[in-house]
């Protein structure tokens, strides 16, 4: 049956919605009938894959539409077009049928599918015969969708895709075209509005900013040689074992000779030797998916499966977590669900509708931000980030994620007003199909990747951000601490003749310190935006700044909770941080900051070879206090402790005073040897200390405290002494 005029009409412009049912082959009475649309022909042959003749088309529309019944049965074909002196090949797209089947259509529809990365987006395949690029993506509402790009002119009338009614998803393959290749989808919304042209939400791959189209690229082709490492964390409770993280913004550690980005092979080449110098156990990066905007520090990504294009492509990003992996260095990632960025190209309004957000404002819209909000209780938007939750740890063995502003999905009324929210059925403030969603998150990531572990940045007193999902927690493994930043650094802001009447600001955050299994954060959020840097927010002159910050990461180092050192920091950076610049590492050439940096590689090295001071991080029987109650010299003491391990005690004198002696309790009669002083000359101190040593009699030893300062003293055991 021959179709109406109209519908040619729309075929010719590029307006039909299911082009699939016009062209290419069909079956019929006479043979295989054969519709082809190749602009600019004059002349179209036909040939089967292999290259062998079918028959010629006529050209029955000056537009370029041809048809005709070719020999043997429909199956994949190409042309020879010639026209106007030219000749040319063309591999026909809609003559080849679906890569999607109906397993996939069920599990999107259910919202269970979590290998969507392998599905949806672009992928180099091959398919009855072809080599090319298969395409698909989720666009329920829109009436049609063409994907454009480089190989064909960005003419959204050539490549319109197949719809899949089930679940709304689009696919096409194209063949003959492969890797490097730029695309947008061309979207047509309801009521026949063109969208601006969007770019794939599973692009693996993008151009560098300003640009922003998607990416086609190769599977992976990094060989992977990190078994054993992955292998070691699968057998290991995290919360039991040294956890040191280095937090790094990938555009600001270091610059080039020209002042631009450093490649992931360049970073490899600088940073992993760095942070294992230094101690670390793992290097956090703030947000590394692509974003338009750098002052966004990649916390406003559009990108989520594609490392940015800033530092190269995605194939070094791969090198660098291998070559990370090899060097025994863990690599986390900062993944952010709570942010929606509305730029014109990405998820936002997607196909004319509220697709991945919420229509109403009151739940869409972050007023803190100016963003959008995931609709988590859509159940193909949760799948869509579930999947991104697994796709960092399955294509580049990412040992971890840290969730991003956690509290802001947690709360309807998250910085907002009464009337500019919209209560649960319940009529209450929590939102829960956010919670659900992280517990899915947790679930997931946890029963599929075993030894990857996820971390919360929560802000609030929510219960069980750390429990396990099926007691009613979050499901996270670990969350941040920020109780103990804000009330340790408003402490060593103090003056010291200030802090006796702030000694509970200590003692506060130990009453809830194994309440979640914590992490201790001194992150990019306390030294930006008019904050200054750690060393800056010290009491005194600048020779006190230095003893109060060494004595704040010794005490630190001491305290129960995993480690997180935002860069720079370390080495006592001056100025807060920004990332248009690299860090300052001249720096390192004074005695005063070289010092700051010795004490953090020390910490961390004591940390990780001490038991005592790791084993039991996230447990009550790890403290034991020994002096808690002296506010008026602003000393703390405590002890931590682990099975099987000597004990270590912490004692901390928080003024400009030396402490000389000091009788500290002690459990156990006996030599305690001194592991650490934050005022030794390594450190650029005064080198008042302990002579290596004290001895504990009758339950007590006297100790020499220097003056703001953190001492160490390890009991010294018959194998020590060995």
């Amino acid at each position: 049956m021959k179709p109406p005029a109209t519908a040619i009409q729309a075929l010719i412009e590029g307006r039909n919605a299911d082009p699939f049912a016009l062209l290419g082959p069909h079956a019929g009475p006479g043979g295989t009938f054969l519709r082809a649309l190749v602009p600019g022909a004059q002349a179209v042959a036909v040939f089967d894959l292999a290259g062998d003749p079918l028959g010629d088309l006529a050209c029955v529309d000056p537009n370029g539409l041809f048809e005709g019944v070719v020999d043997g049965d429909p199956q994949p074909v190409k042309y020879r077009a010639q026209g106007h002196g030219a000749e040319w090949w063309i591999t026909d797209p809609y003559s080849f049928g679906p890569v999607l089947g109906p397993i996939d259509d069920l599990l999107m529809g259910e919202g269970t599918h979590r290998r969507l990365y392998d599905k949806m987006g672009a992928h180099l395949i091959e398919h009855q015969g072809a080599r090319g690029v298969h395409f698909a993506v989720w666009a329920p509402n829109a009436e049609r969708v063409s994907v454009v790009g480089d190989f064909n002119d960005w003419n959204g009338a050539r490549h319109v895709m197949r719809r899949r009614n089930d679940v709304g998803v689009w696919e096409i393959f194209l063949p003959d075209i492969g890797a490097g290749r730029a695309y947008k989808f061309e979207i047509v919304g309801p009521g026949g509005t063109r969208q601006p042209q969007k770019a794939d939400p599973f692009a693996f791959a993008a151009e560098l900013r300003p640009h922003t189209a998607s990416i086609t690229t190769a599977p992976l082709s990094h060989e992977w040689q990190d078994d054993a490492h992955r292998a070691a964390w699968a057998q290991v409770d995290p919360r039991r074992v040294p956890m040191s993280i280095y937090e790094v913004h990938a555009g600001s550690w270091d610059r080039d000779e020209n002042g631009w980005y450093l490649t992931w092979d360049a970073l490899a080449d600088k940073l992993i030797p760095y942070v294992v110098e230094m101690g670390f156990t793992h290097i956090e990066f703030l947000p590394i998916s692509e974003h338009p905007y750098d002052p966004s520090w990649g916390y406003q990504t559009t990108g989520l499966y594609a490392p940015s294009a800033r530092f190269g492509d995605h194939e070094g990003f791969a090198r660098f977590v291998d070559g990370a992996h090899q060097a025994g260095i863990g690599v986390l990632l900062d993944w952010v669900p709570a942010h929606f960025p509305t730029d014109a190209h990405g998820l936002s309004h997607f196909d004319g509708t509220a697709l991945y957000e919420h229509e109403d404002p009151r739940q869409g819209f972050h007023p803190d931000w100016n963003t959008a909000i995931y609709n988590f209780g859509r159940r193909e938007v949760a799948s869509y980030l579930v999947n991104n939750a697994l796709f960092w740890p399955e294509r580049y063995h990412v040992d971890g994620l840290r969730v991003d502003a956690v509290a802001s999905m947690l709360y309807r009324d998250y910085s907002r007003k009464a009337g500019e929210w919209v209560p649960n059925e319940q009529g209450g403030r929590e939102n829960w199909e956010a919670v659900e969603f992280l517990r899915d998150v947790n679930r997931e990531v946890y029963g599929q990747h075993p030894g990857v572990f996820t971390i919360a940045e929560e802000s609030t007193a929510w219960p069980g951000v750390s429990a396990p999902a099926y007691a009613g927690g979050l499901g996270f493994g670990f969350k941040w601490n920020m109780g103990f930043m804000h009330d340790t650094l408003k402490y060593m802001a103090l003056e010291p003749i200030h802090r006796r009447h702030h000694h509970g600001s200590i003692l506060f955050g130990l009453h809830y310190a194994f309440d979640e299994n914590f992490v201790l954060p001194l992150s990019h959020d306390e030294v930006v935006h008019g904050k200054g840097s750690l060393l800056t927010k010290m009491a005194g002159d600048d020779w006190q700044k230095f003893a109060n910050l060494r004595a704040y990461y010794a005490f630190m180092w001491g305290y129960p909770g995993k480690k997180l050192l935002f860069m720079g920091q370390e080495f006592a950076q001056r100025e807060e941080w920004s990332e248009e610049r690299a860090l300052d590492w001249h720096l390192r050439c004074s005695h005063a900051h070289e010092g700051v940096r010795n004490l953090v590689r020390d910490l961390n090295r004591l940390y990780r070879d001490t038991p005592a001071l790791h084993a039991r991080d996230c447990e009550p029987e790890g403290f034991e206090w020994l002096v808690s109650d002296d506010a008026d010299q602003s000393v703390f003491a405590w002890l931590r402790k682990a099975p099987g391990a000597a004990p270590v005690a912490i004692i901390a004198n928080m003024t400009p005073v030396a402490r000389a002696p000091y009788r500290v309790p002690l459990p156990v009669d006996g030599h305690w040897r001194e592991i650490i002083n934050s005022d030794a000359h390594h450190y650029w101190g005064s080198g008042l200390g302990n002579l290596g040593g004290v001895e504990a009699k009758d339950g007590a030893a006297w100790v020499t405290l220097p003056p703001l300062a953190t001492v160490m003293l390890q009991l010294e055991t018959d194998k020590d002494a060995q």
